[in-house]
């Protein structure tokens, strides 16, 4: 499902060059749930960029769902993100301006999905916010703004879900529920989900918890001693 080979990132600073991946490599299984953790810098959101298509490697090859991500133009790129990748990150990125239900059809409307608020209804519903359609971001608590972008991330159906740090800005009660949602609706949909956390306890969830450190994958955490190993 996905196959990173070698990849390196360096990008030009004030300071000169920066290598922020050097020769990372990891794969995931079609419906695996991997967990990657590891040191603040160590490269873990730069590699989820690149699962998504929204930074390009200096060199090394990407390939996700089938598709050699290198060669894509950028239009190529949205189309394919559109249709293969939903992403969940840390800080919601709800569209201000729009309510919930809007937020969570227009990547089905972008998609030209006829059913796009229809689809987006069902999804609301399934996140236990049947009653928050005509709600704006500002209008939801901190939870409710993570569920809908859950619902916007996996109401594509894509084979890819990456979500960064999801419970970041959720007190533990919250998170967990929020977990417990993704986790559903990945099992539910056979989604691939690579889940990038500073929580052991939630990483070890995944069926594999793989570490990070200095822009490379060095190797699986056995999930008995993964809170020792991740470096959080």
């Amino acid at each position: 499902m996905v196959r990173v080979d070698d990849v390196h990132l360096t990008l030009e600073s004030a300071a000169g060059a920066v290598n922020i991946l050097r020769g990372a490599t990891l794969s995931l299984a079609p419906g695996e749930a991997v967990g990657l953790v590891g040191p603040s810098g160590s490269g873990k959101s730069t590699m989820m960029a690149i699962l998504a298509g929204l930074e390009r490697p200096t060199s090394g090859r990407v390939e996700v769902a089938g598709r050699d991500l290198t060669p894509m133009s950028e239009d190529d790129l949205a189309l394919f993100r559109r249709h293969h990748v939903g992403i969940v990150f840390q800080s919601f990125h709800l569209i201000p301006t729009m309510t919930a239900l809007e937020n969570v059809a227009i990547p089905l409307e972008l998609a030209g999905r006829r059913d796009a608020f229809e689809v987006a209804e069902v999804r609301l519903a399934g996140v236990g916010l049947g009653e928050r359609f005509g709600h704006y971001p500002s209008q939801l608590s901190g939870g409710e703004q993570q569920r809908v972008a859950m619902a916007r991330a996996f109401a594509p159906e894509p084979k890819l879900v990456l979500a960064d740090e999801p419970t970041g800005n959720l007190d533990s009660t919250t998170g967990q529920a929020v977990i417990e949602m993704m986790f559903e609706m990945r099992a539910a949909q056979g989604t691939t989900l690579l889940l990038i956390t500073h929580d052991t306890v939630l990483a070890d969830r995944c069926d594999r918890v793989l570490r990070m450190d200095d822009g490379r994958v060095i190797g699986s955490v056995p999930g008995e001693t993964a809170a020792l190993r991740a470096g959080a």
